[in-house]
């Protein structure tokens, strides 16, 4: 009879978690999709987070926490570098880069300047740049893996992005530094 009973317990527990799961994934599909224009907006700047920027100097010091007092953790050494603000404190921005790391700079180091960086779905995949938006243009370059680049515009598919030496457009799923679907006046 013991062994009955734990066996029902053992189901029942099983059949409330399915049922727990069943409606957070109902929940979650009837949230709408936000769009970086629908994002809550940051409680110091009032703009979107998450939202990309760029780096201004050439030097930026991350930090462990939003203030002067915490250690610098690393230095960025290239300015215009994508980073994505994931969090606000007054005037400091917590930031991620490509790479996933996460830390703290001062807001005045950001710029609203929108870059990106070429990235590739296998190792050593040189990205085509085409003429014209869309994979059925003329391929003008073919762009590493890193690459930096200056965004123009997205049409949500599509990015034009222009850099040293290039200047064309670019399937908007192979640059970080736009979301997916996001539109770049």
């Amino acid at each position: 009879m013991y062994q009955r009973f734990v066996a029902l317990i053992g189901s029942f527990r099983v059949v409330v978690a399915a049922v727990i799961a069943g409606l957070a994934l109902a929940v979650a599909a009837a949230m709408p999709f936000a769009t970086a224009q629908e994002l809550a907006a940051g409680a110091s700047s009032g703009l979107p987070v998450p939202r990309f920027v760029s780096l201004k100097p050439d030097k930026v010091n991350v930090r462990a926490g939003p203030t002067r007092n915490h250690d610098v953790t690393w230095q960025f050494t290239r300015s215009g570098l994508p980073v994505e603000i994931t969090a606000e404190s007054d005037n400091w921005r917590r930031i991620r880069d490509w790479e996933g790391s996460e830390g703290w700079v001062y807001h005045s180091l950001l710029s609203g300047r929108r870059t990106a960086m070429v990235i590739s779905k296998h190792k050593d995949e040189l990205v085509p740049l085409f003429g014209t938006a869309g994979d059925h243009g003329a391929v003008l370059a073919r762009l590493q893996p890193g690459v930096q680049a200056s965004v123009r515009k997205c049409t949500g598919k599509w990015c034009h992005i222009t850099g040293a030496g290039f200047d064309g457009w670019i399937a908007q799923e192979r640059l970080w530094g736009v979301y997916p679907n996001e539109t770049v006046p």
